[in-house]
């Protein structure tokens, strides 16, 4: 750990007034959760006070894990990491942390009672350092870039060892940081050691200030991704339900605005020349399930629920996806997908998910979450960069009236992935090279 870091003057007052800052928003949230507890709005439960520092469960192993990540995506990502930590170790306890409700009920999915589950406490000292008490880890993993300086301080304060794994630092945020080195300069010298996605994350840590000591080039675990027999069986399901054999389909995950609209623009036009083409629509967040099925609905398109379990007839145009964890499954079932967040300006989401299934993709100019990924796609010929409707009309047909020319894109992106395992063994190399005090 990095015990001979001392702050300065200056920079213990920039955190002191950066905490004070959160005694203003502390009350307003608390009001919040109480107002959402009573009206029973879903994942606004007592656990929810974790985000307080208040957890039930205190941790009394001697080697146990905390592990951070945002939201879905982010859980979804060190999946595989975990499994092979718990078979590793089957008494190995887990805690993962999130930020969302969303994310919270991905981990309860895909993990069951196998690891626990927290909200992440506001960046308070004391919920910080209550809560870390309580689970007692002896090392805390942050996944991609949810950097918080207070989470930082404490792990130091404590003498935890603290890891970014899978580290993600974009040229803006890099920016961001550099506007107040005083508050987030110490906070990367109190990390013990940071895995860098690839060559942009690494440069732009060391544009940062971080030692290249501490800075390890693992490549990115979303290439070790795997498809489980439950994905399969999932995907299989959804087929037979929804009498979809006969058709020719295009997945559009984790859309955004104004995604679906332009994906529908471009399938309204492609339907005429292909009566059996099918659109399926799985938006990011479940909070705009509803706003979307509205716009379809305004539009007179012929749209099945997926809640509502009805095969789909021969005139149903789009089939939305209003349910959570499916995602993976439906990319199995596309000829073509299309990853949104790149044409809002997201940065795209995850393009191997569908490259795993050996669909080629679709996406917008935006993606600067993954650069690496879409670049190693983008050159094998698995990813197609589109700007528009008209452009996604015209990837489209190219690919549906070549099926050897589809397949051979698909096959592309499966090969990507092969080709660049291994991030999840050099993720836990180093974190075995870092023995706790």
């Amino acid at each position: 750990m990095t015990t001979s870091f001392k702050p300065s003057t200056k920079q213990k007052i920039v955190l002191l007034g950066y905490s004070l800052l959160w005694l203003l928003i502390i009350p307003f949230a608390l009001c919040h959760f109480f107002y959402q507890l009573i009206r029973r709005k879903p994942g606004y439960t007592k656990a929810r006070l974790s985000r307080y520092g208040f957890t039930l469960k205190q941790g009394n192993q001697k080697d146990s894990i905390l592990i951070h990540c945002a939201s879905v995506g982010e859980v979804v990502a060190i999946q595989n990491l975990v499994e092979q930590l718990l078979g590793n170790n089957p008494k190995q306890r887990i805690t993962i942390t999130t930020n969302t409700t969303t994310g919270a009920d991905r981990v309860r999915l895909l993990f069951s009672d196998r690891v626990e589950h927290a909200y992440l406490p506001y960046d308070f000292p004391f919920f910080l350092r209550f809560f870390l008490k309580r689970k007692c880890p002896t090392k805390v993993l942050i996944n991609e870039m949810e950097l918080w300086p207070n989470l930082c301080d404490q792990c130091w304060r404590l003498n935890i060892p603290i890891f970014i794994i899978n580290g993600r630092m974009s040229e803006k945020s890099t920016k961001t940081y550099q506007k107040n080195p005083s508050l987030f300069q110490p906070m990367f010298e109190k990390i013990t050691a940071i895995c860098a996605q690839d060559q942009r994350d690494y440069q732009n840590y060391l544009t940062l200030g971080v030692s290249p000591d501490k800075l390890i080039l693992t490549n990115n675990i979303k290439f070790d991704l795997s498809i489980s027999d439950h994905d399969i069986a999932l995907s299989q399901t959804i087929k037979t339900n929804f009498a979809l054999e006969a058709r020719l389909i295009i997945v559009a995950g984790s859309t955004h605005e104004p995604e679906e609209q332009i994906l529908l623009d471009a399938y309204l036009a492609l339907v005429t020349l292909y009566p059996a083409l099918l659109l399926i629509i799985v938006p990011r967040h479940p909070q705009r399930f509803e706003k979307v099925h509205q716009l379809l609905q305004t539009q007179n398109i012929e749209t099945s629920l997926m809640s509502d379990a009805k095969p789909c007839t021969s005139m149903t145009q789009v089939l939305l996806c209003d349910q959570m964890g499916k995602l993976r499954s439906i990319y199995a079932l596309a000829d073509i997908s299309f990853v949104g967040g790149s044409l809002a300006d997201r940065g795209g989401h995850n393009a191997l998910e569908p490259a795993a299934m050996a669909v080629p993709i679709l996406m917008g100019e935006s993606t600067y979450n993954n650069p690496a990924i879409c670049q190693a796609l983008t050159d094998s010929g698995a990813l197609l960069t589109v700007t528009d409707a008209r452009q996604i009309e015209t990837a489209c047909k190219k690919w549906l009236d070549n099926p050897e020319q589809r397949k051979h894109a698909g096959n592309a992106g499966k090969q990507v992935l092969a080709l660049n395992r291994g991030a999840i063994q050099k993720t836990l190399d180093v974190l075995t090279a870092f023995h706790s005090p």
